[in-house]
């Protein structure tokens, strides 16, 4: 599954093994120790001239709504709070269950190791841009969740984007959440959610796990469908929000939504995403034309159907880690390749597949080897590279009047932690 793209699987394995002997327990805690006093772990702060805000949205309470976390450009504040990284224990549950290992136990340990980090964005800080944002729909890799990309989404916000890190209810994110109305023998339960609606009951969905004897491509290709209509979902609540129509956020968060009215540049549209959420970037442009381009961090092709490549007629650039890839998984990207269209390809030397989400910052040096959330490569020089790469490419695809084309070389691997193309051999016959 890990070689599938699942982000979190290989880090709650190998700690949960770990923590099964007492021994074992306290090399554990005298690591983890060493790991949460360290001064040099945290998500890194956005490097943009904008200081980022976030906030939390969910349009349509049940499954079938839209859910994500909104980071944008915001004022300066000294009230308003970072948010944690983990919204709460049930996404500790939610990983658990996905690897099948005891929810007390895991969250226990997963608490300890993440429990005290922030993201590094102010809490439904006011919105504040001085011109017209383009907007990024963002897509998590396989039992991910909206807040694992912070370093990503927060570093674009704070270069004038609006960011929707859309939370998949395809059952592919560890854990998400959704509401159903009180029934009549629910009428004296307790409120489950603060922020939520006093009618309203929070459900929670968690991974779902192939079935004995069930095969792989027709669940995923099922849910990269419903993963790129989420993504367009998203897309349409934020163009109603930008309209200055109404919206009731089921959440109800302190941020004000009618201050992002006309504040989008609807007219540059980007979809980016990371392994899983890679391949929904490829099924999004496919599906919609207004998104202009789309950006695939180490994406994992396999959930895509053949028919599709030839139909995706705007820019894509791939980038990619130097451990995780594979010659069919890059053959399938080569598909795409087009003598018209703009579709480029970078590897990052020294990169693993957890390079791109946030755990890569959170563990110390020797964990975060042995967990394979680290490569040889410093993190912050890695997912540095990875995020000027893709401003670059957004400003030449979407028409941006910035100065991110300072950094265009890196499109085309101009730079000694880079490869142009891929490190992987591929055969010609199997593209």
């Amino acid at each position: 599954m890990f070689s599938h793209g699942g982000l979190v699987q290989i880090v709650a394995k190998r700690i949960y093994e770990w923590a099964r002997t007492d021994q074992r327990r306290y090399s554990l805690s005298f690591f983890a120790m060493g790991n949460t006093c360290s001064n040099h772990l945290g998500i890194p702060p956005a490097k943009g001239p904008y200081p980022v805000g976030c906030t939390d949205f969910m349009m349509d309470h049940t499954a079938q709504g839209s859910f994500f976390r909104l980071y944008y450009p915001c004022q300066e504040t000294e009230k308003a709070e970072k948010p944690d990284w983990v919204p709460c224990k049930e996404y500790f549950n939610g990983l658990a269950d996905f690897m099948k290992i005891n929810r007390a136990l895991s969250e226990r340990i997963f608490n300890y190791l993440f429990g005290s980090f922030k993201i590094p964005a102010y809490l439904d800080a006011p919105f504040k841009s001085n011109a017209k944002c383009p907007v990024v729909i963002f897509s998590h890799g396989l039992g991910a969740f909206r807040t694992l990309y912070s370093a990503v989404c927060a570093e674009l916000a704070s270069h004038g984007f609006i960011v929707a890190s859309v939370e998949h209810r395809d059952q592919s994110a560890s854990a998400t959440y959704y509401f159903h109305e009180k029934t009549e023998s629910e009428e004296n339960v307790p409120k489950t959610s603060a922020s939520a609606q006093d009618n309203l009951v929070k459900e929670w969905m968690y991974y779902r796990s192939l079935r004995h004897g069930e095969s792989e491509f027709p669940l995923r290709n099922k849910q990269v469908k419903q993963r790129a209509d989420e993504c367009i979902l998203a897309l349409d609540k934020l163009t109603d929000i930008n309209s200055g129509i109404t919206v009731q956020n089921v959440l109800q968060t302190q941020f004000d939504w009618t201050t992002l009215e006309n504040s989008m540049d609807l007219c540059r549209i980007a979809a980016v995403g990371h392994s899983f959420g890679g391949a929904t970037v490829v099924e999004a442009l496919c599906k919609e034309v207004k998104f202009k381009c789309g950006v695939a961090l180490d994406a994992w092709m396999f959930p895509l159907d053949d028919e599709i490549f030839p139909r995706v007629k705007q820019p894509i650039f791939f980038i990619n880690s130097e451990k995780f890839q594979w010659a069919g998984n890059i053959s399938r990207m080569r598909k795409l390749d087009s003598a018209l269209i703009q579709r480029k390809m970078i590897t990052i030397r020294g990169t693993v597949h957890q390079s791109f989400p946030d755990f890569t910052f959170l563990t110390g040096n020797w964990i975060g080897k042995l967990m394979k959330l680290k490569g040889e490569i410093d993190p912050e020089v890695a997912i540095d590279l990875s995020n000027k790469a893709t401003l670059a490419f957004l400003q030449r695809h979407l028409g941006l009047e910035k100065n991110f084309n300072q950094w265009d070389p890196l499109i085309d691997g101009q730079d000694e932690n880079l490869i142009q193309g891929t490190n992987v051999t591929v055969l010609q016959s199997a593209i």
